[in-house]
């Protein structure tokens, strides 16, 4: 398929699954056991239902808008995905390098395959930094300087992490980061030729933010491994506090479903509530976040920006989010499947649909801008977002 055929982000889906290994395309799609939340994110955007306004201009939708304090081309932002490099060579600044180009804020992850300095250099536009919490703390403090001095406008903490989730895909398929071929993967690798010469060519992937990083005494885990058993269960709202006070720059806390968390959250002097449940891939069976995100909301009440990502495949999902309240919506696996399918063209193409979809639904509600998509677009008895 040519990317002018690809449609929709399942297009670009399609695309991705069968370019890339299976071991590969699981671990970008994949979620956690059975995989009840992964599909729930998805049907918790589907199952609003929009009340269009009629005899609106709507010939010229405005997109633009302000994210956390500054301007954006659109109410979108680039969520973290780690390990991409894996389906694509240098996939972080692919992607990162479009959102620059189109206007919108671009997250890296901590395991991203691409450094915090070289994002920064070779793409540039507005860079959040997603911090996984190690438990060790001069590491963690050696990434937030790194980014510091990299011109990092914002960190995005993730606090729904405390031990990694269990997806059992990555278990079947024996997929680890770094790849390891072995007996299970050989095949699924050389059935895909074209992946197969890109990864001889560029080299495997690394987690290249986590150079020289310890953490478990065992040298055979992988790095990922490492990562998983290092993470800090312990981390608190009195640890989040010191943080406050080491960054001073944005703060942005990422994997917030609870009204009680939010509102002292806002409390706290955060600069952005992130509505998250990590794609489906840790807790199995937790709130859909297009369910939770009504809540959050009115706990906020307007004190800071609320953002919400997992399960946003449409224009229309950017609509329905901003109805329910939220300022901008995250969006990870849309461009990572783009990127998977081809290289920096097929992340420019997912957002391209995106904005497009989102153009057309504005226009088909009566909203000329961002500005004007509220509650009063939600069907009755969904409930309202704002008090």
């Amino acid at each position: 398929m040519n990317l002018r055929d690809a449609h929709s982000i399942e297009d670009l889906r399609a695309m991705a699954r069968r370019r890339l290994p299976r071991g590969v395309f699981d671990f970008f799609d994949g979620g956690a056991d059975d995989e009840l939340t992964l599909r729930a994110n998805r049907a918790g955007f589907e199952h609003i239902r929009l009340r269009p306004r009629v005899l609106v201009d709507v010939h010229a939708p405005d997109l633009n808008t302000r994210i956390v304090g500054a301007d954006a081309a659109a109410p979108i932002v680039i969520a973290p995905t780690g390990a991409i490099g894996a389906g694509w060579p240098q996939a972080d600044v692919a992607i990162a390098r479009v959102a620059a180009r189109l206007g919108l804020p671009y997250t890296l992850s901590t395991t991203a395959t691409s450094s915090i300095e070289e994002v920064a250099t070779r793409a540039g536009g507005r860079l959040w930094f997603q911090l996984y919490v190690l438990r060790d703390r001069t590491f963690c403090d050696t990434l937030m300087q790194r980014a510091a001095a990299a011109g990092y406008e914002g960190l995005v903490v993730t606090l729904d992490l405390a031990t990694g989730g269990k997806r059992e895909r990555d278990l079947r398929n024996g997929f680890t980061v770094p790849l390891r071929p072995h007996w299970r993967t050989l095949c699924d690798f050389a059935s895909h030729p074209g992946w197969c010469w890109q990864m001889l060519r560029h080299g495997p992937p690394r987690f290249e933010n986590l150079v020289g990083f310890e953490g478990s005494a065992d040298p055979r885990a992988s790095v990922a491994a490492k990562v998983g058993q290092a993470l800090d269960a312990a981390f608190d709202w009195a640890d989040l506090q010191r943080l406050r006070e080491r960054w001073r720059r944005k703060l942005i806390v990422k994997g917030v479903t609870r009204c009680e968390d939010a509102d002292r959250l806002a409390g706290l002097g955060v600069d952005g509530i992130w509505v998250s449940n990590h794609g489906g891939r840790q807790l199995d069976g937790a709130i859909a976040t297009a369910d939770a995100l009504p809540d959050v909301v009115r706990a906020v009440r307007g004190r800071v920006p609320v953002l919400i990502d997992s399960g946003v495949r449409r224009g229309v999902d950017v609509v329905r989010a901003l109805a329910l309240g939220a300022q901008a919506v995250a969006v990870g696996r849309a461009t990572l499947y783009g990127a998977a399918a081809a290289g920096e063209a097929g992340a420019e193409r997912a957002l391209q649909i995106l904005f497009d979809e989102l153009k057309r639904a504005m226009q088909l509600c009566g909203t000329p801008s961002v500005r004007d998509i509220d509650d009063g677009l939600l069907q009755a008895d969904r409930g309202r977002a704002m008090p």
